[in-house]
């Protein structure tokens, strides 16, 4: 199934990062899911890492998307064996460090030594003229916080700052060098900055703490971003009416994740795109459950500013996961280029 009768053009993406009013209309989607990849290309099956990634490219460009989103490589920090990952779990239950002890034992990864040859030998597979969107393991806070615990990082803040400190920099350090060397890549187009920082009402912790260990860490991956000539857009859930400023002085190209119960993407679009880009924004909620017509006429209204002003990509507000009704999420995929 091809949704759009056009190729993939990364110019176009790179337009829309730029704040600029792109040729046509530009599809933001951070993944999707199974159902949805094989309504595109059909049933497949997958080996191996390669094989998964060469038909996600295949799918995104069947969809209509400029880019496809994938990791580097197969880095990332070690979990306890004791976490078996489900549909919802704590942000308690992955605890592997809780002292000085645990810190010294834990066996801290190496992201130099993870294979990212995937990047080169793509090249020849994907579709001619997409990118590809290379997104983190896990964020820094979300690393610290699988490693720490929610609940045990909240109290070391307080017990033990000098150790906090030292997870922060060994995690971050990693994090750095896995996007320094997937930016190195001709295949990959910008980089995703993926962590989420707050819940509904506030970010996960006081935005001075956030400021002192955790932002420093966001501004170092746009600088390489950008100095591998590669925009850097930040995916975050939660609140972020108080960090405003720091999101602009990190320096990203855009923003990604909006959730009408914290604020409409209509008033996103208002409040940020003088600055950045807003990518996606039709809040889950609404897609899981809005009428077909429903979420056409939104989706056409912030086509509708984005070709106005710029700096505007449609999609969701944060992933097509299971629950969400394919066809709901081909409604708003089917607006695209209507005039």
């Amino acid at each position: 199934m091809s949704n759009f009768n056009r190729k993939p053009d990364f110019k176009q993406m790179l337009k829309v990062l730029d704040r600029q009013i792109p040729d046509r209309d530009v599809l933001f989607e951070l993944f999707m899911n199974m159902d949805v990849y094989e309504r595109a290309i059909g049933k497949f099956a997958f080996s191996n890492w390669m094989d998964l990634n060469r038909a996600l490219c295949q799918s995104y460009a069947a969809l209509g998307y400029d880019y496809a989103t994938v990791t580097g490589s197969s880095f990332s920090f070690p979990e306890s064996d004791d976490f078996e990952r489900a549909m919802t779990y704590s942000l308690n239950d992955t605890t592997m460090i809780s002292d000085r002890k645990s810190f010294d034992e834990y066996p801290w990864p190496d992201a130099k030594d993870s294979d990212y040859s995937m990047l080169k030998d793509i090249e020849a597979d994907m579709p001619a003229g997409m990118k590809l969107a290379v997104m983190g393991p896990a964020g820094v806070l979300e690393a610290v916080i699988k490693l720490v615990g929610y609940d045990t990082l909240c109290l070391m803040l307080y017990d033990d700052e000098a150790l906090l400190a030292d997870i922060f920099e060994q995690v971050g350090i990693q994090l750095l060098e896995y996007y320094r060397i997937s930016a190195a890549y001709d295949s990959v187009g910008m980089l995703i900055s993926n962590d989420d920082w707050g819940f509904n009402q506030q970010t996960m912790f006081s935005p001075e703490m956030m400021r002192k260990y955790l932002f420093p860490w966001h501004k170092e991956i746009v600088k390489i971003g950008h100095a591998a000539g590669k925009p850097v857009m930040l995916h975050s859930c939660g609140n972020f009416s108080q960090i405003l400023d720091d999101l602009y002085d990190m320096g990203f190209d855009a923003r990604h994740s909006y959730e009408d119960n914290i604020m409409p993407v209509e008033e996103a679009y208002e409040l940020l795109s003088d600055k950045m880009a807003v990518l996606g924004g039709i809040d889950m909620d609404f897609l899981c459950r809005a009428s077909h017509e429903e979420i056409k006429e939104r989706s056409r209204k912030m086509l509708a500013r984005g070709r106005e002003k710029g700096g505007y990509a449609l999609g969701s507000g944060n992933s097509i996961p299971v629950y969400c009704p394919v066809d709901n999420y081909l409604a708003m995929l089917s607006v695209v280029d209507e005039d």
